[in-house]
């Protein structure tokens, strides 16, 4: 199954400073998940000025139980810089090259 996970930061003071600290953690994990063909693309949310504030990630997965897990491995989650995670199934477009 295919999800999207739109995964909002905390708004608390200091949520930016634990996410940058994590970060090398999270790129890490995600760029095994990537190799393992877990995750297929994501990135980070950008306010008006640039400043990340949270991360959307689009992956596939046996089932909901799966992506629960992923999410709960998640350093980001783990130390409370993601708050608000809205999970929408998709499926991805099976593009031709032209």
């Amino acid at each position: 199954m295919q999800f999207t996970i739109i995964a909002r930061d905390d708004t608390a003071p200091g949520t930016l400073e634990r996410r940058l600290a994590n970060r090398a953690v999270h790129l890490e994990r995600i760029h095994a998940l990537k190799a393992e063909g877990v995750i297929i693309d994501g990135g980070a949310m950008l306010d008006t000025e640039g400043r990340m504030i949270g991360s959307i990630v689009l992956c596939e997965v046996p089932d909901r139980a799966a992506l629960d897990a992923l999410i709960a491995d998640e350093i980001y989650s783990q130390q409370g810089v993601w708050k608000d995670i809205e999970i929408l199934p998709f499926r991805r477009v099976a593009w031709q090259s032209t």
